[in-house]
């Protein structure tokens, strides 16, 4: 069972990884495009935490 499972997420593992390193018509990846929305990912999470820890509901 344990080698089974195994192989089961191994494969898993290999389909995201090629799902999000496939080039898209114009040569770019979907990793690339999602390292290019962190910085303004992590602005949005930090306005929300302060909403949040304010008692406030986040305005996003």
């Amino acid at each position: 069972m344990g080698l089974f499972k195994t192989i089961i997420v191994s494969a898993a593992v290999y389909g995201v990884y090629k799902f999000l390193t496939e080039p898209d018509v114009l040569g770019k990846t979907r990793l690339e495009e999602i390292r290019e929305k962190v910085p303004e990912l992590i602005d949005k999470a930090k306005i929300a935490k302060e909403d949040i820890q304010s008692g406030r509901l986040p305005q996003l």
